[in-house]
């Protein structure tokens, strides 16, 4: 097929684009290089620098006539949307639909969406938080996360564009940016090894369900193949509390590092960990690694990277 992974130098993206090259796809990336880098670009990919919110995807469109879209591309610091929730929508809702609407126009079959499952559901009523649990996103990220799935819901109705929405726990492992998008594994790795402080919010005990990019990945490979429209959680079902994954990075890194507390964040959410039954009963997904395989395979490449720097 031919597929167009917006975000396709960022940190999901890339691992994606990975895996459709090796699956034999013909594979185009957008990506204004604002959160991504040139480093993790597949070269047997064809890259088009530009903001999905540029006049230019229409022509790029045009010229290429996608029948896939795997939409990566977003605005995702939590803390920046809360910030400043009109640059939020501007990319996750504009910049959104100014691919659907180019993406319409030129062929577009499919898409398959990068959604959230913490930041879209808000605290539990119960857990894990299955598909069906009421949404009430507490920051304007979720927001437009929930508002671009509802427009993928019109987009099928109205021109009869199929879509499977993907709602990822947290995401770790190779190339996440620790500057740009604020993954707290990627953080106290690069912390760590750069002998800097670990500052945790509050006393810790807020916790999170931390997945691992390559079953991510292997998600958005069975959503391709799948026949019509749905949402699916990509999680662990597990609740891992953030003074743990400390603990855990810790360990994985051999550090004597100790535990430093900062004030918690007004607001943070305190719990979130998804169900995955629905996804591995109708697509058939497996989660593949635990998370002390994932982080011990994230320490290394992020120890690989620092080597390489020297």
């Amino acid at each position: 097929m031919k597929v167009l992974v917006s975000g396709g130098a960022g940190f999901i993206g890339s691992h994606i684009v990975d895996s459709l090259i090796t699956d034999g796809h013909t594979v185009h990336i957008i990506d204004d290089l604002s959160g991504g880098f040139m480093r993790n670009l597949n070269p047997k990919a064809t890259f088009h620098k530009e903001d999905i919110r540029s006049e230019e995807i229409s022509e790029i469109w045009k010229e290429h006539r996608f029948e896939v879209l795997i939409h990566c591309g977003a605005q995702m610091d939590v803390r920046r949307s809360v910030a400043d929730p009109s640059f939020d929508a501007d990319v996750n809702v504009i910049g959104f639909l100014n691919l659907m609407e180019a993406g319409r126009h030129y062929g577009l079959k499919k898409v398959v969406f990068s959604s959230t499952g913490g930041a879209i559901y808000g605290e539990p009523e119960y857990v894990p938080q299955d598909e069906k649990h009421p949404t009430r996103p507490m920051s304007p990220y979720g927001i437009t996360k929930l508002t671009a799935e509802h427009y993928l819901a019109f987009y099928k109705d109205t021109h009869g564009i199929d879509s499977v929405i993907l709602r990822y726990a947290n995401v770790y492992g190779p190339r996440q940016n620790a500057h740009g998008e604020a993954g707290v594994v990627a953080i106290f790795t690069e912390r760590m090894l750069a002998n800097t402080p670990c500052f945790i919010n509050g006393d810790g005990g807020q916790t999170r369900d931390y997945v691992y990019v390559g079953d991510v990945v292997q998600a958005n490979m069975k959503a391709l193949d799948y026949k019509g429209s749905n949402i699916f959680n990509v999680g662990t079902g597990i609740e891992t509390s953030v003074l743990d994954l400390f603990l855990k990075i810790k360990k994985v890194m051999g550090s004597d590092m100790s535990q430093k507390h900062a004030d918690a964040k007004p607001g943070e959410q305190q719990r979130s960990v998804v169900g995955t039954e629905k996804i591995e009963n109708e697509l058939g997904w497996e989660r593949q690694f635990d998370l002390d395989t994932g982080l011990t395979k994230t320490v290394n490449w992020f120890k690989d990277q620092e080597i390489q720097e020297r």
